[in-house]
């Protein structure tokens, strides 16, 4: 079959989950004798142009930043498919301006999309930016031929607009990581499980002031690594983060070196993850593949990824408690460790979560991109 994938950067992936889990995705169907394009955001006043990475067909797509340059990306594939009138399912990672998905609907293009999370409800947007987000996710529901819930609360969620014989539950994978290297700790003076590690955007509901605060409450023996990139001087909560923080807690910037990451991830005495909107983090499944133990916020969404061998906290205080709790009992890292592992390998292994979204693209495929002949038997078997 051929599949376009639209919705994220594009490929090779730089920017965060949603582009790798792009860029596994399409390296998995080329594997599998697929024809796959990945749609791909360049800088505004470069040119458009076609060009191939690793057997992934790319269309270079010029727009802006902001929500402007989102809209002029998501039109500018839309535009693209229609004129071009190219067979294929369509993959649209987030709904992002979904209302243009009315277009493959007139031209009978079959379009699945993976809705992400429940975007409209993060404080972060004003009323007017929430009111657009909630009408895309209403559009996307509607317009679509099959939808991709992450996780069972956002098919739950998504009930509210469309039949749940319409949605699919897919989550995030990741490969299991069982070893990586202590190089990259020496740059930050950290040593293997010598430290605590948080990775999230620096937002409100992620949690990361309570998770700071309740660090800082007193002296620990050991940093909390926090990643990301803080802009004090333009974000009032960027600033209110680093004032809380006390000395123990290093901000390191946002790393996108995929082996530093993976090595800070492995070697973390403990993963904390304050998340509280959003259906199945990347990064979270990650640390349960690299064998963390975890320390989360108490949500729906994190309980059901994370799994019953995690710690969970609702704000600074009982954050705080739990960090004293593992100072005191060091000996409830290793069964949480298991647990991770043990929930990995129960929902989210890579090859797995893939292979679903292959056998589902292939219900929805029109005409294979190559004959019958040409398919391996195992392909066509499962087809």
């Amino acid at each position: 079959m051929h599949v376009l994938i639209l919705g994220t950067r594009g490929v090779p992936a730089r920017h965060g989950g949603f582009e790798t889990f792009a860029q596994d995705l399409a390296l998995y169907l080329v594997d599998r004798g697929h024809e796959v394009t990945v749609f791909c955001q360049v800088e505004a006043g470069q040119p458009a142009a076609t060009d191939f990475w690793n057997g992934v067909q790319r269309i270079l797509v010029p727009a802006g930043d902001g929500a402007a340059g989102t809209i002029a990306f998501d039109w500018g594939g839309v535009n693209h498919l229609r004129r071009q009138r190219q067979k294929g399912v369509v993959l649209t990672l987030g709904y992002n301006t979904a209302i243009f998905s009315l277009l493959y609907r007139l031209r009978g293009i079959p379009n699945i999309m993976n809705m992400d999370g429940i975007e409209w409800k993060r404080e972060k947007w004003s009323k007017s930016q929430r009111a657009w987000l909630w009408l895309n996710e209403l559009c996307g529901a509607k317009f679509s031929d099959h939808l991709i819930a992450d996780h069972p609360e956002i098919s739950r969620h998504l009930q509210r607009h469309t039949p749940s014989s319409k949605i699919t539950t897919i989550p995030y994978g990741a490969d299991a990581l069982f070893s990586a290297p202590t190089e990259d700790l020496g740059r930050w003076g950290l040593s293997p499980k010598g430290y605590y590690l948080l990775i999230a955007r620096p937002e409100p509901e992620n949690s990361i002031l309570e998770v700071v605060s309740a660090y800082s409450r007193k002296r620990r023996g050991l940093p909390l690594v926090v990643l990301g990139s803080y802009q004090p001087d333009l974000k009032p909560y960027h600033a209110e983060v680093l004032k809380a923080a006390s000395e123990e807690v290093k901000f390191i910037g946002a790393i996108y070196d995929k082996s530093a990451v993976q090595s800070l991830r492995f070697h973390a005495r403990a993963y904390i993850h304050g998340h509280r909107v959003g259906g199945t983090n990347p990064s979270l499944v990650e640390s349960l593949a690299a064998g963390n133990a975890v320390v989360a916020h108490d949500n729906p969404f994190t309980r059901w990824v994370a799994g019953p061998g995690a710690l969970y906290f609702k704000d600074a205080d009982s954050a705080a408690h739990l960090f004293d709790l593992l100072a005191a009992k060091p000996e409830l890292l290793p069964p949480m460790e298991a647990a991770s592992r043990l929930r990995h390998e129960q929902e989210f292994r890579q090859e797995k979560v893939l292979g679903a979204y292959e056998k589902l693209l292939l219900r929805y495929a029109p005409l294979p991109a190559k004959s019958a002949s040409e398919c391996s038997p195992a392909l066509l078997e499962e087809s």
